[in-house]
This record gives structure tokens, sequence and C-alpha cells, in this order.
């Protein structure tokens, strides 16, 4: 069963990207993927501001990163912060980068725009760790959610967290697969200096 894993990267108790995370759950459930969603508000996945210097190394690092290391696909969840992610996707993405290698990921921006500088620096970030993006993203408001702010009501919005929980499964199953085979062989493109 393919794995993908939600990066929910907004402080905010009602988070509009968390609920559109919440859905592609839902979505990938439904298509027979296994979701795994780690919501870096909460205290058990809580990453402190990365430092080099740090001896010892956070408790949350390691439960993600078993959790990144069995994924073939990511979706990273953003707000829009004066046109840039989250400092908390900023410090996910500071943690981490040898685990995106060869994964496929998705962007979700909570946005009264369209959240393009965001996803742009999201996929810019993952292009330097090797990782693969797919060549769209989904964008939201708080105008896309139900008044309790608990599901997407909008129903574009909604196709489009489905046609990203679709794509997300089958195109990352192909990408991990290949990566995996490629790994370590050399003549075999980028994947052969990974062991």
């Amino acid at each position: 069963m393919i794995k993908i894993v939600g990066i929910s990267c907004s402080l905010h108790p009602a988070s509009v990207s968390r609920v559109a995370l919440l859905e592609m759950r839902k979505a990938a459930k439904q298509k027979g993927a296994q979701f795994e969603l780690v919501d870096l508000s909460n205290a058990d996945w809580e990453l402190p501001l990365f430092d080099p210097k740090r001896k010892n190394t956070p408790e949350a690092y390691t439960k993600i990163q078993k959790l990144l290391l069995e994924s073939a696909s990511i979706v990273i969840a953003s707000p829009d912060y004066h046109g840039s992610m989250s400092g908390v996707a900023k410090n996910f993405m500071d943690y981490y980068w040898n685990e995106f290698a060869g994964k496929l990921f998705g962007y979700v921006c909570a946005s009264h725009e369209k959240g393009l500088t965001v996803m742009d620096q999201m996929r810019t970030s993952v292009r330097q760790c090797y990782g693969w993006s797919l060549p769209y993203g989904l964008s939201l408001s708080e105008a896309d959610l139900d008044t309790e702010r608990k599901s997407v009501s909008n129903a574009k919005t909604l196709a489009r967290v489905n046609m990203m929980a679709h794509d997300l499964i089958h195109y990352g199953q192909m990408m991990h697969s290949q990566f995996n085979a490629d790994k370590g062989k050399e003549g075999q493109g980028f994947a052969a200096i990974y062991k």
C-alpha cells in the first residue's frame, strides 16, 4: 500500500491548510492509500527551531524521519505569510533533505491570493533536495470551507483535492518504484548515488 505523508505547517488552531490535508487524507484512503498526517502544531510533532549545533535530537525528528522514509509522496501545506511559506514550513525543511530524494511532492497553500510564490518557494527547496514536484498546487481560503471550518465545501476546490490525492498516489508510486530500482546502480540516473 502506498504511503503519503501530509505535513501541516500552520500553528493556527483553525488552520485552513490543515483542513485541506484532512480532506486529502479522506480522498487518499478512499483510493486505497495510507495517509499519515504530521501536524506540526501538535506537541507530539514539535520541531524546535533548527540549530545545527544542537547536541540532542528532538524526539519528533526521528518519528517524522521514519514516516518520510517510508512514504512515496509528501504533501506540504502552509499558510501564505507575506508571500512566503510559514516559518514552521521552512523549519521543517531545514531538518530534512536527504529524505526528500526520489519522492513526489504536492503543495497546499492557504491564501487570499493564489499562493503561487509560496508554492514556488516550497518547490524550489524540494528541488534542491532532489525531490520531484507535481506541476500544480492547491490554493484555498476560508471561503472554500464550511462555516465551522471543518471541511472543504467548494466543489471546485474539493475536485482539486481529489485530483491531487490521485496524482500523489499513482505518479508517486511510479516514481518511488523507479527510484528504488535505480538506487546504487551506476549509470541509472541520479538515484545511483543513494544506497
